[in-house]
């Protein structure tokens, strides 16, 4: 994407959103019956919504385990019925030898048979053939014993599977309600502001972000000289496609995204499937200097690694902000950096 073209999308993108787009308040205006400031409500909100973003990501680190988990029960289940398939047929291979072998019973033994026969080059020669079948029929039995055990092994494994399964979705069931409890304490705090109050919290997280973009710039810690990679590119030109669609926790398009799952989907569909979660992205990518970011590379932020964005550019990134939100475009210095990584580093 051009340096021009970026600068157009962060312009307008700016001019026509906010810092903070809360929900819309429920409750009759009323003062904050706990005396705080406006520094103190905005403080407050926003570790409830660090809180319930942390929580998020927890749940989508549940959510592709059991995704991976699910697709590891299905393997085991169609490796299972071709185990059982084949045991079927070994088990009618050995059937058809016991009978063969209870109708060619004797009691005279090959050596005997020798000593007996009139052409002695014949029986040398059937001798061999009962060689070959006794070979045959070993392997048989060898057959059966094996894949008697591969489909034991496999039955175990399945019913382990089984149970982790079941058990990451009783865990998956209680990230959700952490999620929706968090969200909830977030929507009686904004149902406790009056209008006045929720304008003076924008203004003041606004001039927050403001100041702390200017620190930034300021240190000569962003360079803009370096142009995004072919993938960086096609990453971010998706990452751009979504502008305006909902955030939602726990999706992952295409009609709403969570952070993560906003930058995962477009590295994904620039060819570069990176982790699911912001903590993984950060753990897992290739960590990046501030002073060396290019387009496309992923901003994570917090201590906890609890929120990703995508750098555009010009000191500016795309996010998938928090609920009651839409994606936009933000200053990089929006919320306090841990650092960035680069999902395609490994291809250079």
């Amino acid at each position: 994407m051009s340096g021009r073209l970026l600068r157009l999308v962060c312009t307008a993108a700016v001019a026509a959103g906010s810092v903070l787009a809360p929900l819309p308040a429920t409750a009759a205006p009323a003062p904050d019956p706990g005396g705080r400031t406006v520094a103190e409500q905005l403080t407050d909100l926003q570790r409830l919504y660090r809180q319930a973003e942390k929580a998020t990501e927890t749940y989508d680190a549940t959510a592709e385990k059991l995704r991976k988990q699910r697709a590891e029960v299905d393997r085991l289940d169609r490796a299972l019925a071709r185990a059982r398939l084949t045991l079927q047929d070994s088990r009618g291979a050995a059937g058809r030898l016991a009978r063969q072998q209870y109708q060619s019973s004797t009691d005279i033994s090959p050596y005997v048979r020798l000593l007996l026969a009139r052409d002695p080059q014949q029986a040398l020669d059937q001798g061999h053939v009962i060689g070959r079948l006794a070979r045959e029929q070993a392997a048989t039995v060898g057959r059966l014993t094996g894949t008697e055990k591969k489909a034991d092994a496999l039955a175990r494994s399945a019913r382990t599977a089984l149970d982790r399964q079941l058990s990451l979705a009783a865990r998956q069931k209680k990230d959700r309600d952490d999620v929706q409890g968090r969200l909830k304490k977030v929507e009686e705090l904004l149902a406790s502001l009056t209008p006045e109050q929720l304008s003076a919290l924008a203004e003041l997280e606004k001039h927050g972000v403001d100041t702390a973009q200017q620190k930034l710039l300021a240190s000569g810690a962003l360079d803009d000289d370096r142009p995004p990679s072919p993938e960086g590119d096609r990453a971010v030109r998706y990452a751009v496609r979504q502008l305006g669609k909902p955030y939602q926790w726990g999706a992952e398009g295409p009609k709403s995204y969570d952070c993560s799952g906003l930058t995962s989907q477009a590295w994904d569909r620039a060819g570069t499937p990176i982790p699911r979660t912001s903590q993984e992205q950060w753990a897992q990518l290739p960590k990046v200097p501030l002073d060396q970011l290019r387009p496309g590379d992923l901003v994570i932020y917090f201590p906890e690694a609890t929120h990703v964005a995508m750098y555009l550019g010009h000191g500016m990134m795309i996010q998938a902000p928090r609920t009651g939100e839409k994606i936009k475009v933000s200053p990089v210095a929006a919320y306090p950096i841990l650092g960035a990584v680069r999902p395609d580093e490994r291809r250079l």
